[in-house]
């Protein structure tokens, strides 16, 4: 294992919900008389890309209109609202990493082990939420960017993996991923690149069959995770687990794809703190 190469909604951070107020002020924004919930913000996240959202909204409700000559300018004018208030947002409130996120990196940066990101979210989106969080220079912290500024086509398309690949130089069973919905799932895995998943409230009831693990979170000594895996309790998840699992699905990677079953199996018999 060389290289950690994470997914950034809703696998670096819980966006989504920023990303949904975002959405909805554009609406508001544009006089549209559009507003989406929480239940129907979870169906349309299957459909991958802020544009392509948008644009699939509008035609399951004016197909014609969607279909016009004009169409792609209006999503993207409509886009670009969504993206500054998405800014905005995470400029003046912020949002917090998911638990064991910041750790994570800081061991791999300790170590010499490379990160990398790989997402199809706007540069824009990407810089505010990292800038926060790293600082400025935040982009010196990972060896490979790969987001809808460098690859235009969406996750479950593998190309946004083949692009940071080809970045690091590295072959995919070197590398090991992290997302949150089967999309990102699907995009690793097409690549070849073993993934560890952990789902957010929008997409934990997606299938994640084939994930190397599924997991509420990676953990921090504070916000453990308490959920057995290949056997093991495991309050956080740190490199040197990271590797024995890593190892195991290059070495097996029939049996490793079966244990995100498993560790969805355990987590229901966890003990309580």
């Amino acid at each position: 294992m060389q290289a950690l190469i994470f997914d950034v909604d809703g696998t670096l951070a819980d966006t989504e919900t920023a990303h949904l107020h975002a959405f909805n002020a554009a609406f508001a924004q544009a006089r549209l008389d559009w507003f989406w919930d929480e239940a129907l913000y979870a169906r349309l996240l299957k459909v991958a890309g802020g544009k392509e959202r948008l644009l699939h909204y509008w035609r399951t409700i004016e197909r014609e209109e969607a279909e016009g000559p004009r169409a792609r300018e209006a999503v993207d004018a409509l886009h670009a609202l969504k993206t500054h208030h998405y800014t905005e947002r995470l400029r003046e409130r912020g949002v917090p990493l998911r638990p064991g996120i910041a750790r994570l990196i800081d061991e791999a940066n300790e170590t010499g082990l490379r990160v990398a990101i790989a997402t199809t979210t706007t540069p824009a989106n990407l810089d505010a939420l990292l800038h926060a969080h790293f600082g400025a220079s935040w982009r010196h912290r990972f060896a490979a960017i790969g987001d809808a500024g460098t690859t235009s086509a969406k996750k479950p398309a593998s190309d946004v993996y083949r692009h940071v690949l080809e970045q690091l130089g590295l072959p995919p069973a070197a590398c090991l991923a992290f997302e949150d919905s089967r999309n990102g799932l699907l995009a690793a895995r097409a690549a070849r690149v073993p993934v560890v998943v952990t789902p957010s409230a929008f997409t934990a009831q997606e299938d994640f069959d084939g994930a190397l693990a599924v997991l509420p979170h990676l953990g921090d000594p504070h916000t453990p995770i308490l959920q057995m895996v290949r056997g093991e309790w495991h309050r956080w998840v740190d490199l040197a687990t990271l590797r024995r699992w890593h190892e195991d699905a290059v070495r097996r990677p029939d049996a490793a794809a079966r244990s995100a079953s498993s560790a969805d199996q355990s987590s229901a018999s966890a003990p309580r703190q």
